[in-house]
């Protein structure tokens, strides 16, 4: 009896799934949108300071949401009302197509893999959670922008009536959308690379603020009649070819506005398929990370590392690796990084476009790079004790400290030379070239002396978890170690800069190629020094670094 007891219980346990298979999207769907509504709460309920940023940012959602609404609403009537609406509509979709590859861990429900063991078919699944997908600051953002376009296109009794077919169809498009992108590429945003993906989100909103930015300025003076080629290019791409169908419709094409809304309809029931497909995929096809991971022959070629070859031999090669490794692989540092790189293209290149610009406006990059050579030790976190152990006199640690620097220089030389060539070209005073690439390697080395000293004397540490990039209690060190070797680097450069202000002062411009060669011989004798500099006090202090570096 008590074998044959489990029997039942196992065959229950077996069948059980079947009505939770069969369900259908009018039963999921009120489950799906109360799980992403206690998503959404029990993500605020988890700190203080989310629950703050999450109100903040919808609050400015929303607040921009209604002003730029508001202007829209008062094109009405103006006849390029369309170059604003059908390309802002675009740019909605583009947001929306590429939100789920940045911030992969901003939504939850965007990760369809924690529903595999789940016994849900896809096209109900797909169908609950498009639904579920309306529910947010994001998608109430995007009707209102698509409802206040409609309005300002809208001028017939046929166009507003198209337009109550256009606004909601746009709004499914843009979020089947986002979801599609999602199920494609959820086991890129699971691993690794997705997370150094998202690193490129602050790269992303810098240099889309910046083409915004300039191109309202264009706009400004020359009005919104150059946006007319650009609605005519996107007016029959979904989901912007819903607005161009109210558009077609208030000019009396209502032939050419049905086409573009049936237009929409299908990039709508494509965008399903895909999603359907990817979920289908994901369901079945199995987890790569239960997998063998590599064939003999793959690790034998990962044992061959070419960079290694490329870099000079002893614990200066070595040391470059290692940073130039940190730079590719660290999260934290390849932020920074990014960060650092667009931030020092961006200011010389788009002032220069801008017409307010300067030569002398790349030195920003030199110095946006040589940030990086401050905390140097604070990136290897409590992994310092590996590095302190090599280092048993001031000579080791001038070998440690050159090798950073090297690795750094690997990077920052190029590209603060190819920036200053750029915003020479753009700009077109090719004559102040020698003396602004001089006065950046000048800067460069100043500031690669001054990090080496700060990075003994001021060594902080950076958390591998969340977004802070100092620990708890070391601001301060962080503040002192950046702005004031800032500065000191800033004075260390008077001696090039008063060369330089002699030069044009004295009516010698012609001799100001000089400042390429004596920039490079100060930036390189400055370096040196400050590494010999830097080297005892880093000796002397390992036990200090690594506390200080290992509270992150």
């Amino acid at each position: 009896m008590s074998a044959a007891a489990p029997e039942p219980a196992a065959q229950q346990g077996a069948t059980a799934p079947e009505p939770g298979a069969r369900l259908g999207a009018a039963a999921l769907t009120p489950v799906f949108v109360r799980l992403r509504l206690s998503l959404l709460r029990g993500g605020l309920r988890q700190s203080a300071g989310r629950r703050a940023a999450y109100l903040a940012s919808s609050a400015l959602a929303l607040l921009a949401a209604c002003f730029l609404s508001l202007g829209l609403v008062l094109l009405h009537g103006n006849t390029h009302a369309d170059a604003v609406t059908v390309p802002l509509a675009a740019l909605l979709a583009l947001g929306w197509a590429v939100m789920p590859l940045f911030f992969p861990s901003g939504d939850e429900t965007l990760d369809p893999s924690r529903l595999v063991m789940l016994p849900l078919r896809p096209a109900p699944l797909v169908q609950s959670l498009l639904v579920a997908s309306l529910v947010g600051v994001g998608p109430l953002f995007s009707l209102c922008v698509l409802a206040a376009s409609a309005v300002a296109l809208a001028g017939t009794p046929g166009a507003w009536a198209l337009a109550v077919l256009a606004v909601p169809l746009a709004l499914l498009v843009c979020v089947s959308l986002a979801r599609a992108v999602a199920a494609a590429n959820v086991r890129l945003l699971t691993s690794r690379r997705g997370r150094d993906l998202a690193v490129l989100s602050g790269l992303v909103i810098a240099v889309g603020a910046q083409l915004v930015n300039f191109g309202v300025q264009q706009l400004g003076s020359a009005g919104l009649e150059r946006l007319e080629p650009v609605a005519g290019a996107v007016r029959w791409v979904p989901p912007a070819a819903a607005l161009g169908a109210v558009a077609s419709a208030g000019e009396g094409s209502y032939g050419s506005a049905l086409a573009q809304l049936a237009l929409c309809a299908l990039a709508l029931a494509g965008l399903l398929h895909l999603w359907r497909r990817s979920l289908e995929r994901l369901m079945t096809a199995p987890d790569g990370s239960t997998l063998q991971a590599a064939a003999p022959d793959a690790v034998r070629r990962r044992g061959r590392d070419p960079l290694a070859r490329l870099l000079p031999a002893g614990r200066t090669g070595t040391v470059m690796e290692r940073s130039l490794r940190y730079v590719w692989r660290d999260p934290k540092t390849k932020a920074a990084w990014v960060t650092s790189l667009a931030v020092g293209l961006i200011v010389p290149v788009f002032n220069a476009l801008q017409g307010s610009g300067s030569v002398y406006f790349a030195c920003f990059a030199a110095g946006m790079l040589g940030i990086q050579m401050y905390n140097q030790f604070g990136q290897d976190t409590s992994a310092f004790w590996m590095v302190a152990m090599t280092i048993s006199s001031p000579r080791d640690a001038y070998v440690e400290l050159r090798g950073r620097a090297l690795a750094l220089l690997v990077i920052t030389l190029p590209y603060a030379t190819l920036v200053t060539v750029l915003t020479t070209a753009l700009i077109g005073d090719w004559e102040l070239l020698p003396e602004a690439v001089g006065l950046s390697f000048a800067l460069l080395g100043a500031m690669l002396a001054t990090g080496a000293w700060a990075s003994a004397r001021f060594p902080y540490s950076i958390p591998q978890e969340g977004h802070k990039n100092v620990a708890a209690g070391q601001a301060g060190l962080a503040w002192i170690s950046v702005f004031g070797g800032m500065v000191a680097a800033a004075v260390l450069c008077a001696p090039v800069l008063a060369l330089d202000l002699w030069l044009h002062l004295a009516d010698r411009a012609s001799a100001a190629w000089l400042l390429l060669p004596a920039g490079t011989a100060y930036g390189i004798g400055i370096t040196l020094l400050g590494l010999r500099l830097a080297a005892p006090r880093t000796a002397r202090r390992l036990p200090e670094i690594l506390a200080a570096v290992s509270k992150g």
